[in-house]
């Protein structure tokens, strides 16, 4: 932004329509700073046209800014300033006006307790706008849902009677569980480091609500607190919402994309047989190929292209963006490219996608796996995550390359939350477009595990469908911000090869020098080890905490064949 240019949106009210002027003033704030945003009355004509486009500015701010507010891409504080930037502040600023004003300053608004209601004008229930959107979706029952350590989707259904009955007497929807239950293992074993005294309030967070994933139920993610009230230092949404918070401090805004390969398998009609699921038949799958959708439309005939529409379909009913879908290389494996979002919408997307995902397939008789690598001669799955960088100046190239630099230097930490099962140690390896075992970047390179695309817009390929993704959005943007504040130079080359295939020269000289770890437990000793990585230390202890404990007493007793049908039963 040139620094003697401002925008005066003031033009759109009176003149356009409601849903219009929000439009205008969103599009507005994805590409300017609100420091340089006006907004004049711009009313003539009539008197009454003056008080008209002021009430129309505080009801359009009011919605706008408050999305934003309730889905944690601001705090309450952050909205506040906004606003005050957008009527008073900027204009002046701009115009040197000698005005008196007791707003209350950034300093006082950080000490000032704030409460968020969703309640319409003329009613006294705060809940009513809630039932309405439940109305709407003629809902049927409610879940209420959460992604635990060992990267499980769990939820709690609510009959949706039960919750018009709270929210009608002015209560919040509040479901109690367990504190143990965010240190429990697959198997309900609860690892030796907790207790099973305690338990945490679990409260719906209604803007994540959305259909499905089967007719008559709709679905949110709940967020953690403790007994009074306070977040709760495990819970995952927190941990990464706390990343964010850090983010939003330092003027720091992204976007997150998620792609999904999943691995089609139908169900063994033999009983006597120890593996539950066989690979997809299909005729000659591979990569894209147009004939892995040829029974779309086929009237239940038995093929997947019936639970693919009803799949996507779905998706679209929930407003979730799918960008493509294709065959991938593995029998029975296809891809979902989703549309980016903020870090938290997105991880959410990801999550009510993969549910959406695995009912309408169940529904039709297949069973829909992400393991990483269920083949051991085919290609693996992953779920790679594409960022880029917001906030104005995310673009150039001293703002991105000290921010990837963070993200390249603590890898073999991240590595943890990305790959967190032995399963995903297959799927590393060098020479498969699986991201490598080496810690490395390239434009456009499908070898490297750190892809550029293009500007700030890099794709983190080192991600499986195991891994919960607000641990690993809340490492990466933890470890890129560390970089941008130690001003980080990007020390590696742009690799434009495979680095397993280059020479021990080149390697070099492109400051290719790092291997991953080699397994879960190496992957778990580096992010102890790693203190420049700005996590919640208590998370980190209890994220390997668990993982320890699923290692000794479920995963490492397996055989290799063993470990591929828990996995495959439970992802």
């Amino acid at each position: 932004m040139y620094p003697n240019v401002y925008a005066d949106i003031g033009e759109v009210f009176p003149y356009i329509s409601r849903q219009g002027q929000e439009g205008v003033l969103k599009q507005m704030l994805e590409l300017c700073p609100w420091t340089k945003i006006l907004c004049s009355t711009d009313a003539h004509g009539f008197p009454e046209m003056y008080l008209i486009a002021t009430l129309q500015i505080r009801s359009v701010l009011s919605t706008v800014v408050g999305d934003l507010v309730r889905t944690h891409q601001l705090n309450v504080k952050q909205g506040v300033q906004l606003v005050q930037a957008v009527l008073h502040s900027n204009s002046k600023k701009v115009y040197n006006l000698a005005t008196e004003s007791t707003l209350p300053s950034f300093e006082q608004l950080a000490s000032t307790p704030y409460t968020m209601t969703a309640q319409p004008r003329g009613s006294s229930n705060p809940n009513e706008a809630i039932i309405r959107k439940l109305q709407s979706l003629k809902a049927v029952y409610l879940r209420v849902c959460w992604h635990d350590y060992t990267s499980s989707a769990k939820c709690r259904l609510v009959p949706i009677r039960h919750v018009y009955k709270t929210l009608s007497s002015g209560k919040p929807v509040t479901v109690s569980v367990a504190k143990a239950g965010l240190g429990l293992l697959q198997t309900d074993r609860l690892i030796p480091q907790i207790g099973p005294s305690g338990t945490y309030a679990l409260h719906p967070d209604w803007a994540s609500l959305k259909p499905g994933p089967v007719a008559g139920h709709v679905s949110c993610f709940g967020d953690f607190t403790e007994a009074d009230g306070s977040a709760a230092a495990l819970c995952p949404r927190t941990v990464l919402r706390r990343t964010l918070d850090q983010a939003a401090a330092r003027g720091l805004a992204f976007l997150l994309g998620f792609e999904v390969e999943f691995v089609v398998m139908e169900r063994s009609p033999d009983p006597a047989s120890p593996d539950q699921y066989r690979p997809l038949r299909g005729d000659g799958h591979a990569w894209s190929v147009a004939r892995a959708l040829a029974d779309w439309g086929g009237g239940g005939g038995g093929g997947f292209g019936a639970a693919a529409d009803e799949i996507l379909a779905g998706l679209d009913a929930a407003g979730i963006a799918v960008e493509q879908f294709h065959a991938e290389s593995a029998p029975g494996q296809f891809e979902l490219v989703l549309g980016a979002l903020p870090p938290l919408e997105a991880c959410d997307a990801l999550l009510h996608a993969r549910q959406v995902l695995e009912s309408a397939a169940a529904r039709h008789g297949f069973r829909a796996t992400l393991h990483p690598k269920p083949f051991a001669r085919a290609c693996g799955s992953a779920s790679h995550m594409h960022m880029s960088i917001t906030s104005p100046g995310g673009d150039a190239p001293a703002v991105y390359e000290a921010f990837y630099a963070g993200v390249l230097g603590h890898l073999p930490a991240v590595l943890a939350f990305a790959y967190s099962n032995p399963a995903s140690y297959a799927r590393m390896a060098d020479s498969s477009w699986a991201g490598g075992r080496w810690v490395a970047w390239g434009t456009e390179n499908k070898e490297a595990p750190l892809r550029k695309v293009g500007g700030s817009h890099w794709e983190v390929k080192v991600v499986d469908g195991l891994a919960n993704p607000y641990f690993v959005a809340a490492a990466v943007l933890a470890a890129g911000m560390d970089g941008l504040d130690k001003k980080a130079p990007l020390a590696w080359g742009d690799c434009l090869g495979d680095p397993a295939l280059i020479s021990a020269d080149e390697r070099k000289a492109l400051g290719i020098e790092t291997m991953f770890p080699a397994n879960l437990r190496e992957a778990l000793k580096a992010l102890v080890e790693d203190a420049g990585l700005d996590l919640d230390r208590r998370f980190v202890q209890r994220y390997v905490d668990v993982k320890n404990a699923e290692l000794e007493f479920l995963l490492d007793p397996l055989s290799p064949e063993d470990l591929r049908r828990w996995v495959l039963e439970r992802y």
